[in-house]
């Protein structure tokens, strides 16, 4: 991966700091994404380049506005002057019971899990398809099976696995379009998932019995992104084994 450039979205801190971590020791350049986190956007950006300099670039934007989506892309292409690989990664994430649904829920879920991630890969299509990049979504173990009480959440994470497999088919031959699929690595920080009993109840599912790190997940991006040349238009479950237990 030495010297291709990859932009991680939601990449200031949990997963998405893991992944930008990963990659960056393979060699790769990071485009790093944030909203909000821009305190540990720039610390983590200050971690890499201390590792290795101008190899880092903090970029904050507004996933819900397709405007900055185009902007994310081409200010990526000009900073670096490529773009090899995109990742997926920004979510949001929170609980809406059928009766209390309305349209902001609707535009926030759908709009960051599924909406966001297709405009990106439309932006970056043509620099993707000119170095025979890869994109990686990060998808949800609960788009096959429905999380009670997160509608919106498991259908936008649903209809990002679909998207997967069609930009898979779209983009082919020259660019490769996966997902990985993430079981139990880090808690939502909600405060309905600060209870034990829950948390133990939840990993109680899972084959082996423990709950995954940030890292995991880095290193199925890693290798879908660079030791997976004729995989594509695939979901990769790293959750453990719940996806089978449940």
């Amino acid at each position: 991966m030495q010297g291709k450039v990859i932009l991680v979205t939601g990449s200031a801190r949990r997963v998405g700091a893991a992944i930008c971590r990963r990659l960056h020791a393979a060699g790769a350049n990071i485009a790093l994404h944030y909203r909000s986190s821009e305190t540990e956007a720039l610390a983590l950006q200050a971690e890499l380049r201390e590792q290795r300099p101008h190899s880092v670039k903090c970029m904050k934007a507004d996933l819900l506005r397709p405007h900055a989506l185009t902007r994310l892309i081409d200010n990526t292409v000009r900073h670096f002057g490529r773009l090899d690989a995109l990742v997926n990664n920004a979510s949001s994430f929170y609980s809406t019971p059928l009766e209390e649904i309305n349209e902001q829920n609707w535009n926030d879920l759908i709009g960051t899990n599924l909406k966001a991630p297709l405009l990106l890969a439309q932006a970056a299509a043509s620099e993707l398809r000119r170095n025979h990049g890869a994109i990686v979504n990060i998808v949800d173990i609960h788009a096959e099976r429905p999380m009670h009480g997160h509608l919106l959440y498991s259908v936008a994470k649903g209809g990002l696995a679909a998207l997967t497999r069609a930009l898979a088919q779209e983009l082919a031959p020259n660019v490769r379009v996966n997902a990985v699929s993430p079981g139990v690595i880090v808690w939502p920080e909600k405060p309905e998932w600060d209870d034990e009993d829950q948390r133990r109840k939840v990993i109680a599912h899972t084959l082996l019995k423990r709950q995954g790190e940030p890292e995991d997940i880095a290193r199925a991006v890693h290798f879908l992104l660079n030791d997976a040349p004729y995989i594509t238009g695939q979901i990769i479950a790293v959750d453990g084994g719940r996806s089978v237990n449940i």
